[in-house]
Formats: structure tokens, sequence, C-alpha cells
């Protein structure tokens, strides 16, 4: 029976790994939007800044250049990690494409994240962030925008340290990633 289903699951990567090839991320999340087994947010980024944030001149010309934050989720529901798999594996390898440029990979006994961007070091049109748990389920959160740069979302980091986003937006997801 395990066997059976393990092999049911390599085939099905296999036959996911050869029909994505060519998928853009974009087109992914598009069609797992009416997916029961994915939590979906989709937020425009006034929707990040609270009653009490206090941006500076410069963070808000920086939010200003990212329009939209695309956020999906799979969690894994009662232990089956059948299905998860096979969607992890297709995500990854669209974000394995050439298109997708890595920033930057943290990995922790528990969980993987990383950090990708579509477009130029000096002008980044999408930054990806895919976190990983294989007890929990991922997550891709996709920030668009116009001409981002890489410094600035470091400073944007800084903001987020301080408590400056709202994220009650975002807190449809749950406790995914903590223990």
């Amino acid at each position: 029976m395990a066997f059976t289903r393990y092999f049911m699951v390599l085939i099905m990567a296999a036959v996911t790994f050869v029909s994505c090839s060519d998928k853009s991320l974009q087109k992914y999340l598009v069609e797992k939007q009416d997916d029961s087994k994915f939590v979906k947010v989709d937020l425009a980024t006034s929707l990040l800044q609270g009653k009490n944030s206090n941006f500076s001149d410069e963070e808000k010309e920086i939010l200003k250049t990212i329009k939209k934050v695309n956020v999906v989720a799979y969690p894994i529901a009662n232990g089956d990690t059948t299905n998860y798999k096979v969607e992890k594996m297709e995500l990854e390898s669209i974000l394995d494409q050439p298109q997708y440029k890595d920033l930057t990979r943290i990995k922790s006994n528990d969980w993987n994240a990383q950090l990708k961007y579509t477009g130029e070091e000096d002008a980044i049109n999408e930054v990806i962030v895919y976190a990983s748990d294989n007890e929990r389920g991922f997550a891709v959160f996709r920030l668009l925008g116009e001409n981002m740069r890489p410094d600035q979302m470091l400073k944007l980091m800084n903001s987020a340290e301080r408590g400056d986003f709202d994220l009650s937006a975002l807190s449809v997801l749950g406790d995914l990633f903590e223990k």
C-alpha cells in the first residue's frame, strides 16, 4: 500500500515536472485561486500601512514602488503530505527557471526559505519569498512593483522590525510556520 502511494506520487511529480517546464509563477498562482487546499490573500500595499505606522518619507517613496502583494499558502491538513509533495515539487520547478534569480536562501532544521526576483538588479519587478516546512506546508509571498531595488527592500524590512506594517490582513494564514 505504501509503495503504491509513493509510486503514484513519483509518477505525478514526473508528469508535473515535464508539464510545467515553461509555466510561470503567475500562471501557477492563478490556477490555484479556486483550489480549496490553498489559502490565498491579495493585498494592496496601502493595506499594510497601519494607523500607528511611522514611515519616513523615504520609506513611503519605497512603498510606492510596490503595487500589490499576493500570498498563496498550502497548509498540510491532517498529515496528508502526498498532495503537498506534488504541489511543492511543481512550485519549485517553476522557481528554478532562469527568469527567477536568487537573492538569498535561508535554511533551518525545520524550514527553508528562498528570496528570488524578476527583472534587473536595479529595477526589480517582482520579489518572491518562498518558505516551506515539511510538517506544516509552504507559502509564497509575491511582491509586484516597478523598479524596486534590493537596498530599498532592506530598508522596508527595518520598518517591519519596528512594527510599522499592519499584518492583520495576513492573519488568515494563521500559524502555518509557527511551532
